[in-house]
């Protein structure tokens, strides 16, 4: 079986996938039959040296002249980005070609739109690479695990992230330092707030949760923090408590049509296999109710990675057509019930860091705000001396709201200097 491929897009991925085909076309085809045949590449800039080279017959300027060849059966998107990505996939979808990319944030924004376009069109969208780079995982829950139901997932699905709060608990760096080091590396582009506000999380939290649940989570239904409030007083406390601190993409089925779905800083217990991800490392923990708890670990970014996802996606389309993420999108669209819960009414244990004047009663007026609101104080510490003191607490499980409220009025007393820094602990 061949498949003709167009290529859109000839950046550090697009390169990527042309050597894994120049390199690995034919291992690929001996192992599982199908012949992957680079027919064109389509790209603004088609001078500048990308480390692989290429014939110049197959370079063009002009996406059109692949999305409506009629040599052509599949349409790789690699722009990223809104537009002109989203124009380019949905008029390759409308002229018969099937769709792999590697772009989060259009999948993400265009779910319904995508998927709707590919069932009408009677082709297939396929998006591994869009979420944990190398790591499979949207193929393990749409086809090795699809006999289950999907209760929680748990994901650290940001590089950039993952390497900040690594280096600043292994080399006590300020989160500052730490961003600076990450930049300096390649890891973290010159405007970071895409990461390190937790957007791009949040936009594969929502490919993970869509295909999992049973309903498309956009957006706009995911409760978003980033890392910028974590200082490295923060981990040091986590450390002693026994806890790691990671960005988690966090989505758990509440009931057969609603879900709860945040990214947000999280305490994990030191003994729990995502404590140990560190660096630009990604992995997904999830629980399914006939396997039980799974990891999958790997690189969730770089070029080779990457495109040996997309490359996968090429032969998964061969065998299968349409395959189960188109089924379960569609499924998405026609029932469309999922729900998202507000945070406010979603029940954590929390850790506080609470600055206040170190004098008498100040504890105690803190404890009985806490009280008002229901919040049960599980451990307390407060070691320094000082005019101002950290007061190190953790909570049992409260709802966040009511916490919410607390410490708005714990941080309107006058005897506390800073705001209060609120992380939740993961509860399994």
């Amino acid at each position: 079986m061949q498949i003709n491929i167009g290529l859109i897009g000839f950046g550090t991925i697009g390169a990527g996938v042309v050597k894994i085909l120049q390199k690995s076309a034919s291992s690929i085809e001996e192992k599982t039959g199908v012949r992957l045949c680079l027919k064109r590449i389509a790209d603004l800039d088609i001078t500048t040296t990308r480390g692989v080279e290429v014939e110049p017959e197959l370079l063009t300027t002009k996406a059109e002249e692949i999305i409506y060849a009629d040599d052509i059966d599949v349409v790789i998107e690699l722009i990223g980005g809104y537009e002109p990505a989203r124009t380019i996939v949905l008029s390759a979808m409308r002229a018969g070609k099937s769709v792999v990319t590697a772009n989060k944030a259009l999948l993400s924004r265009y779910w319904e739109e995508i998927f709707q376009t590919a069932a009408e069109s009677q082709v297939a969208f396929y998006a591994e690479a869009s979420v944990g780079g190398g790591i499979p995982i949207i193929s393990a829950i749409t086809q090795g695990l699809v006999a289950n139901e999907i209760c929680e997932i748990y994901g650290i699905i940001n590089g950039t992230c993952n390497y900040i709060l690594t280096k600043m608990s292994d080399e006590c760096l300020e989160f500052s330092e730490a961003l600076k080091q990450a930049q300096t590396n390649g890891y973290a582009e010159a405007d970071p707030a895409f990461d390190i506000e937790g957007i791009d999380t949040a936009h594969k939290l929502s490919i993970l949760s869509s295909i999992s649940f049973g309903g498309h989570v956009s957006l706009d239904d995911i409760s978003i923090e980033g890392i910028t409030k974590i200082t490295k007083q923060d981990i040091d406390y986590a450390k002693e408590l026994g806890f790691v601190i990671k960005l988690i993409g966090v989505a758990k089925r509440l009931s057969a049509n609603e879900i709860e779905a945040s990214v947000h800083p999280v305490m994990i217990p030191e003994n729990h296999l995502l404590s140990s991800v560190n660096d630009v490392f990604n992995a997904v923990y999830l629980i399914g109710d006939f396997v039980g708890p799974m990891m999958f670990y790997g690189k969730g970014a770089g070029q080779l990675p990457t495109a040996s996802a997309i490359v996968s996606d090429l032969v998964m389309l061969a065998h299968q057509g349409k395959g189960l993420i188109n089924a379960r999108a569609s499924l998405t669209m026609e029932e469309n019930m999922i729900k998202v819960r507000k945070t406010d009414s979603i029940s954590s244990r929390y850790y506080l860091r609470i600055t206040a004047e170190d004098r008498p009663c100040v504890l105690a007026n803190i404890a009985g705000i806490l009280g008002k609101y229901g919040i049960s104080i599980a451990s307390c510490i407060q070691k320094e001396r000082g005019q101002f003191v950290p007061i190190i607490m953790l909570t049992h499980e409260a709802e966040e709201g009511n916490l919410r409220t607390a410490i708005a009025e714990i941080d309107g007393l006058p005897e506390i200097k800073d705001k209060t820094v609120c992380i939740s602990l993961m509860v399994y």
